[in-house]
């Protein structure tokens, strides 16, 4: 049974939304460790909070919330690219 392209986008959309979930949920794991740490473990999560589980929360935050647009301007500057190819 052949499955049509718009299923095929929905699967790949769902499974694309779960893994940055997964990722997000993951990586907020360690910034509850820094905040309910005592005072004197601080810094050695500081660096590792700061730079790596803090950007990497909020792209992913952002990527699930505005996800859609970014795709969307990347389809239409592909396809001008290759209207004017054309």
């Amino acid at each position: 049974m052949a499955t049509s392209a718009s299923a095929t986008n929905i699967a790949n959309r769902s499974i694309n939304r779960t893994i940055f979930r997964w990722i997000h949920i993951v990586f907020s794991i360690p910034m509850l460790g820094y905040i309910y740490s005592p005072f004197e473990k601080l810094p050695s999560y500081a660096f590792k909070t700061r730079y790596v589980f803090v950007p990497i929360m909020i792209v992913s935050g952002l990527w699930m919330w505005k996800g859609h647009v970014v795709r969307r301007l990347f389809l239409k500057r592909s396809t001008a690219l290759l209207r004017r190819a054309a």
